[in-house]
This record gives structure tokens, sequence and C-alpha cells, in this order.
């Protein structure tokens, strides 16, 4: 399992690698499936085969889990920032990789139905921004009218389930799984040591989260790499909100949208990577590449 991590060129988020890649994932993972469907599957009855896909939701690290439980395909995200209400679309586009992977492609030109396990879309969000306990996106919220009259059904659609994981928000869920309880009682205390501006903070987090009974056999196995997963993901996080505050002041004394072309052609991303980090409106973002190729 180590080996295979390092040969990985897009790296878990703790989230991941508790849920998706662990020694103890299926229990793990089995037991969130089970708090969120309220069904009682049991790890060592259940078929469960991984599913995940690199470099598709977040480009620095990876931050889903997409496994197939008995034949149904299940897609969880975490985020710890805002919650994307563009998640269904990339979510679609999400299983449709997954499909391709899973289905021969000369099956497709099959006269028979082709069977596809069914899907289940899942954001758990554990952002310090204030959000509900429970909440839905719909793909369909992001469709035009044409006639300018909302249709009664939909050609298409994508449902995705959002859960608030913060301690104060998601006490129902958080009840019923107590790996994702642990979870985030450990993002918490990781939190508050950073906040606290201590020395080796995550370090000090490991430690704290371990003496306090909190994921204790697994922080035990695995601190040195939890703390390299978490630096990664702090990192990117604190890097992305400091280029955002200085397009902003740059933006005051360029131009706001010279500020941001600016931003994205520093970024070490592609230019369409750094404006999905940076939140840029999708509607938005044909105008800055065409401005960015006149440069």
């Amino acid at each position: 399992m180590a080996e295979e991590n390092e040969n990985r060129k897009v790296k878990d988020s703790v989230f991941v690698d508790l849920f998706g890649r662990d020694i103890k994932y299926r229990e793990n993972f089995i037991s969130l499936y089970n708090a969120l469907r309220g069904t009682n599957l049991k790890p060592d009855e259940t078929e469960l085969v991984p599913e995940m896909l690199e470099n598709v939701i977040y480009m620095a690290y990876a931050n889903d889990v997409a496994m197939q439980v008995n034949g149904k395909l299940v897609v969880l995200i975490e985020h710890q920032s805002t919650v994307n209400h563009n998640m269904p679309l990339r979510l679609l586009e999400y299983v449709t990789r997954i499909y391709e992977k899973i289905v021969p492609a000369n099956k497709k030109f099959y006269r028979g139905l082709v069977k596809i396990p069914m899907p289940e879309f899942y954001v758990l969000y554990n952002g310090t921004d204030i959000y509900p306990a429970e909440s839905e996106m719909r793909l369909s919220d992001a469709f035009e009218y044409p006639d300018e009259k909302k249709p009664e059904s939909f050609p298409l659609e994508l449902i995705v389930k959002v859960y608030n994981i913060n301690l104060d928000k998601g006490g129902e869920l958080l009840g019923k799984c107590e790996t994702l309880m642990q979870y985030s009682k450990f993002i918490e205390i990781v939190r508050k040591s950073i906040k606290e501006k201590i020395e080796n903070p995550l370090t000090r987090a490991v430690k704290e989260a371990i003496s306090h009974g909190i994921l204790t056999d697994y922080l035990e196995r695995k601190s040195t790499e939890v703390i390299n997963m978490l630096t990664m993901e702090y990192d990117y996080a604190a890097d992305i909100a400091a280029q955002k505050e200085e397009s902003m002041e740059e933006g005051k004394i360029l131009g706001l949208e010279q500020g941001i072309r600016n931003l994205i052609l520093n970024m070490k991303l592609t230019p369409a990577q750094a404006m999905e980090a940076l939140g840029i409106p999708p509607e938005e973002r044909s105008l800055y590449l065409s401005q960015l190729n006149s440069h």
C-alpha cells in the first residue's frame, strides 16, 4: 500500500486514505455507507471494489472515494473549503469516466442492454463557512431554459446529497459512524493547533488526538504519512487563499480582471485548473481564456 501511494501522481488526503486505501478501509467505508444509507452491511459479506480516478476533482490532492458496493457505484467527496455548487456537473464528468473504465468499449455497440452500476453521490462538507447540516444539489439547477419556463421533468439529472460533518452540525450522521465522528474530531484538533500558531502544529495535533483516543490505531500506524498528507492539504488551501487575496489587492491597482489574469498565469497549474481552484464561475472562464491566449 505504501509503495502504491508513493507511485501515485496525485497524493491522497487523510479522508481518502482513511476511507479508501488504508488497511482498514473496508470497515471504515462500510460503516460510513451504513450511516448514509441506513443499511446494516457487514464488511466481510460485502463486495467492495475501489473505482477511484486520479486527478479529477482537485489537482493537488485526491479528495474522492469511489467504490462499487454490491454492484452499486458510490462516490464520496470531502470538502474543506466552501462547497462548490458546480459539483453535480463535475460529478457527471467523473462518473462518466468511471463508466468508461468499467464498461468495455465494445459492449456499447451490443444490441442488448448493457447494465451499469447505479450511482449515488455524496459530498461531506468539513469547512469553516456556515453551511446547513444537510442539503441537496441537482444538475438541473444549472440548466438554462430557452423559453424561460422550467419544465416538469428533465432528460438528464444528477442529485448530490451534501452533509455537514463538522461536530456542531453533523450530529445525526456522526452519531451513526464512529470513524467519521473521530475523523471530524481530529480535523477540529488540527485546525485549533494551526490557529494557535504553535510550533509543529500538525505533529502536536496527531499526538493530542492519540492522547484523547481519537483515531488512535490509525494515527499510531501512520503518523508520519498523516502529517505529510495534512501538510499538503493545508499548504494547498493556504496557498490558494493567499493568492486569492493577492489577486484582489492587485485588482485594486490594475483592475480586477487584469489582476486575476496575472494570478492565473503565475499559479503552478494549467489555466483551467487555476480557474477551478480560484472558484471562477464557468460562464466567466471563456473570457479569461481568450484574454490569456491573446497575451
